[in-house]
């Protein structure tokens, strides 16, 4: 009977740890920042990427590798995709503009500032016209 009852109680108690685990566990998305900071909000990442977007009037798997065997998912983490370090190169274009050659609060982060953005050269288009 003692064994009955200690065999009972470990299962219960394997079971309740399992799910508090389970419960308590992040679910974090591989990421790969080089160029926003690396503990940015996913609220925050998802804002400036849709900004991105918009700007250059393009869809995510412009930059973004599809996951293969996948038609509509995107392995964002993946580096595959070629236009990801071109638009890598212009962000820090623009972060460098920006924190160079205008005034703004140092509590800011150089990667959040919006003076001059990827609209003001690409107008809603994929590549900048040519002037």
């Amino acid at each position: 009977m003692y064994r009955n009852k200690l065999k009972v109680i470990t299962g219960l108690s394997f079971f309740i740890l399992l799910g508090v685990a389970a419960a308590h566990a992040p679910f974090q998305k591989e990421r790969n920042l080089k160029v926003l900071p690396k503990d940015i909000s996913d609220q925050k990442l998802d804002s400036i990427m849709e900004t991105y977007n918009i700007a250059l009037g393009v869809k995510c798997e412009f930059c973004h590798a599809k996951v293969k065997g996948f038609a509509d998912s995107l392995d964002y983490a993946s580096d595959a995709e070629p236009m990801k370090e071109e638009a890598r190169k212009m962000m820090r274009m623009v972060i460098d503009i920006n924190k160079n050659n205008f005034w703004y609060n140092k509590n800011t982060q150089p990667e959040y500032l919006k003076t001059v953005t990827c609209r003001h050269c690409h107008r809603g288009e994929a590549f900048p016209p040519e002037y």
